[in-house]
Formats: C-alpha cells, structure tokens, sequence
C-alpha cells in the first residue's frame, strides 16, 4: 500500500482554507498512486485554536467542514484531524479527534489518549481523554492511529512518565499491521533527534512500520518544523520530510527497498530555518506585507534585519536609523551598511532635537534628582514611538529586536525598545545571537564585521557597554539556560558552572524582579525548551524572588 505522509501549514481558525489545502495535497497524492493520505493533528481547525475551541460555533463549523469533506473523499483514503464533539454530558466537550474518510463516509475516529499539559500545552483545558483506542481495518490491514503525545510516553525514553499508558503500547499488543500518528509537535533545539529515536523505537518493539505525519508552519509563538517521518518494522528509515517547507513524502508498506539515511540540519541551520519560517507565517498569517525594525548598529537588529529580508524579501523590509547624542559614528555607518547590502528602504530619523524637548520640558521636575536610567530611557522610548508612528502609517509590522538574555535580566525598556508585534530574538540568548550572524555571513559578508567584533552597547549613555551593567553574555547564558530551560536551583547552578551562589542568587534575582516587563513583551518566536510567553507563567506580584 502507497502511503503519502502530507505535511502542510494550516492557519488556525481559517477552515475553509485547510480544507481546501487538505483537498489539494490530496489530489497531488492521488497523482503519485497513493492509497491513503495524512494529514497532521487538529488540521481542520489549525492548531492549537486555543479558546477558539469553547466557541460552539466553531466546533460545529469545523464538524460540518469534515463532513463536506468526507462526502468529496473517494479515493484514496484520507486521515486529518479535527475536534470532535464528546456525546456524554460527563467530562469536557470535545475530543481532540482524527478521522479515518473513505468512499465518501467516515469510516472510523479516534480521539486522542494522552492531553499534554506542560510548558507550552494546555489540552486538558479543552479535551477529554479518550478511554480505549482500537485497531480499525483497511484493505486486508489492520491499523492503529494516534495522535501526538500518545507516542510521547515509551518508558525507554523518560526517567519519570507523565502518563500511566503507553497507546502505541497498547495497540501494539492488539496485533496491528500498521502504526499511524497525525502529529502538531512544535520545534526546540534539540528535540528532532529525539524524536527521530523514540519513533524508530516505536517501529523496532512494535515489529509494523510507523509513519508519522508532522504539522508546519508557525502559529503564534509556536513553530512546528514538519519532518515527517515512515520507518518500516526494523526501524529503517522509510522516507523523511523536509524541515520548515510543506512537503509530501510517499512510502510503500510492506516497504520495498529504500530505505534512506537519516538527515538533521546543524543545530544553528535549524535555528536559522525556524525564525524564518516564524517572521514569515506570522507577518502572513497576521494581514501584513510588509515590516520595519530600528537598525541601530548593533548584532542584534542586524541579525534580526538579515533574517526578515531572507524570509519576506527586501521590498517588504525597511530599516529606520534613530541616532542620537550618544550614537558612535561607527554604529551609525554600520547600520547603513547593513541597509545598503540588502538593499533595504533606510529612513534616518536623529532624535537629539526630540531628546532635548523632552529634557527641556521635564526638567523643572526633575532638578532635585541626579540623572539616571530615566534619561536614558526616555531615548529608548522616543525611538519606540517613532517606530510604532511609522508602523501606523506604512501598514507594517514592527519587529522587536531584543534578544533572550536582555529579556531574561530587564535589560530593555518597556514603550522603547520592547515596542513592536513579534519578538523575533526573545528566545535566542545572545550568545546564538552571534552564531546567527556568523551563519548569516557563511557565503559572504551581510553582516558588517564591526557589529559582530564591537562590545554590545545600548548607547544610551556616554561609553556605555552592556558589560557594565550584565557579566559576560557568554556566563550569563550558561546561567540562564540552567535555570529557566533547566529548571536547575542556585545552589546546584553554582556548583555545575563552578560560580558562587551570590553570584547566580544576583542573577536570578534580576530574572524573577523582570517579569513584568515580559509579560508586556510581543510574542516571542519559540526556539528552545522553555520560552517567554504561554510556556513560562510566572506570577508578577509576588514574595518568593530568586530566593536562596
């Protein structure tokens, strides 16, 4: 039998567009000889729909959606997911279902065993667990589907199981032919292998070939990177879909041979390809064309213009430089060299006239007071309203340029250069900030090299560096990662990187003091195991700060 695994972006809430995306890849399936079609979890709402899913109308637009679809499958066969109505009155509303279409009916469904509810899931919020999941028939075979998490919880892989079943277990031992998943597993650094070992093992105990149909696209915060996966029996790798690019992979079961090599794209590639894909399904998906960022000379707003104009293209792109007294010259030059190898609109907006105005007019209030951070944050805010005036007029999404590690310590300004629609570095610490920018320039210098050689500066003071106030990114990223994406205490912190406690106490201090002001952040483009934004929800108002 020819399976096509069809990996497509779908946009949440748009269900008459999935629909038709579902029927086109289906048709482009049938013209390879497919006998039957996956689609990814959720894909007729999109995913996740989030509180769209308590709306009924919703619910029933999405379930009369499946059912015109159903009528217009003939062949081949088809599997996509939706939310299915629960017909008890006990539990929650809904399934988080799949159905099987065939010859024009819905020849079988089956509702998800297993409802995440860590970092950035929330299942349990909206679905009820489904109690038994059996095998279905189709042309002689006997076939098991689940959905996502339901092959997340092989005891080989977890020193502590979030669930007490294992379904893909639970088929196994029901004698099945095939192994199906329809899947919406966002991205993080470091999960593509994984991935890749669990379902191999899955296929290896199991003894069937398991195929496994992976959403892409990015929807909000969360992006989903595709690679789509078949192994026969043994664990041989079947076929293998691209990652971050819709894509159709067609695989034969029981498999002929040809089986191919398993293939991960660098680490920093992977980073590269998912905010790409991030910028673009989120400017898209949200009504924009077109973007704008401040382009201040430093590697931050450079990487984050270098990947902007990669994703959407120049035209769609236009840089604004905002100098001020502070402003060195070299940063200056290093913001229109950026603009004029990308070819970029460049608009120069000094603010020195505006910062003084304000100085003027603040200044009877302020005569009792020694300058402090206010001063430097009024050129910071400055900048943020010219950029959102901007935004206004043109119809473009203004994109924040800070990255993980400012976020982490407050180290930016909240109406200044925290202002815009998507965070698009908010999860890449800065340390990846220069790997990015080294990746940027692999073929030929975009970047220019005194952004990436000078020390990191705000300029929002004279011989300000961003060392005077943090310590060195490099450390601070070590700290971090420990501690928000590990979940490590100081004390264990400290003796892992060979620091005092004093120390890490200073900095966790200072990431608990900011919250905040993240929770006033733009999205944050997710890359990591633990984001700012829906996978972090920490309380603002609080007692227990970076205790020891």
């Amino acid at each position: 039998m020819k399976v096509a695994l069809a990996q497509i972006n779908t946009k949440v809430g748009d269900i008459e567009g999935n629909i038709s995306k579902i029927k086109a890849w289906t048709i482009r399936a049938k013209k390879t000889g497919a006998e039957l079609v996956l689609f990814p979890e959720l894909s007729v709402p999109g995913y996740p729909s989030w509180d769209l899913l308590e709306q009924n109308s919703f619910i029933q637009a999405n379930e009369k959606a499946l059912q015109a679809l159903a009528r217009w499958v003939k062949e081949p066969a088809v599997v996509v997911g939706f939310a299915d109505k629960n017909p008890s009155r006990i539990g929650k509303p809904i399934f988080n279902a799949a159905a099987f279409l065939y010859g024009g009916k819905i020849l079988a469904k089956r509702a998800k065993t297993l409802l995440p509810t860590y970092d950035v899931f929330d299942e349990a919020r909206y679905f009820q667990p489904a109690t038994s999941n059996l095998p279905f028939r189709f042309k002689g075979r006997s076939i098991g589907l689940t959905i996502c998490e339901d092959a997340w919880n092989d005891q080989g892989f977890w020193s502590q199981r979030f669930y007490s079943v294992d379904p893909v277990r639970l088929l196994t031992r029901k004698k099945v032919n095939l192994l199906l998943n329809i899947s919406s597993s966002p991205f993080d650094r470091g999960k593509l292998k994984l991935r890749y070992r669990m379902l191999q093992a899955h296929a290896k105990k199991a003894k069937v070939p398991f195929l496994y149909c992976n959403l892409v696209g990015g929807n909000d915060e969360l992006l989903f990177d595709g690679n789509s996966m078949a192994f026969d029996g043994r664990g041989n790798l079947l076929g293998q879909g691209k990652a971050f690019q819709e894509d159709l992979i067609m695989v034969e079961v029981p498999p002929i041979e040809n089986r191919e090599k398993w293939q991960e794209p660098s680490d920093i590639e992977q980073v590269y390809q998912a905010l790409l894909l991030g910028i673009r399904d989120y400017t898209e998906k949200c009504g924009f064309k077109d973007v704008l960022l401040g382009l201040s000379g430093g590697i931050d707003s450079a990487v984050c213009c270098a990947l902007a104009v990669a994703a959407l293209g120049r035209e769609h792109v236009s840089g604004i430089s905002m100098p001020s007294l502070f402003s060195s010259e070299g940063s200056i030059t290093d913001a229109e060299d950026l603009a004029n190898t990308l070819r970029i609109r460049f608009l120069k907006i000094p603010i020195t006239p505006l910062y003084k105005t304000y100085r003027t007019s603040l200044e009877p209030f302020f005569l009792e007071y020694p300058e402090d951070v206010t001063e430097q944050n009024i050129q910071a805010r400055i900048r943020g309203n010219l950029l959102m005036a901007l935004s206004n007029k043109f119809r473009a999404l203004l994109l924040s340029t800070g990255n993980k590690s400012e976020l982490s310590m407050g180290y930016c300004t909240l109406y200044g250069d925290m202002s815009g629609g998507l965070a698009v570095l908010g999860d890449v610490p800065k340390s990846t900030v220069y790997e990015l920018a080294r990746y940027i320039n692999r073929d030929q210098e975009i970047i220019p090299r005194s952004s990436l050689e000078k020390a990191p500066s705000a300029e929002l003071k004279s011989n300000q560096k961003d060392q005077d106030d943090l310590p060195p990114y490099e450390l601070l990223d070590r700290v971090l990662k420990a501690y928000i994406e590990e979940g490590k205490d100081i004390q264990r912190i400290a003796s892992q990187l060979k620091l005092s406690a004093e120390f890490v106490f200073s900095l966790i201090r200072r990431v608990d003091a900011n919250e905040y002001k993240r929770r006033q952040a733009p999205p944050v483009l997710k890359i990591t195991p633990k984001a700012f934004g829906i996978g972090r929800r920490m309380p603002i108002a609080r007692g227990y700060l970076g205790s020891k």
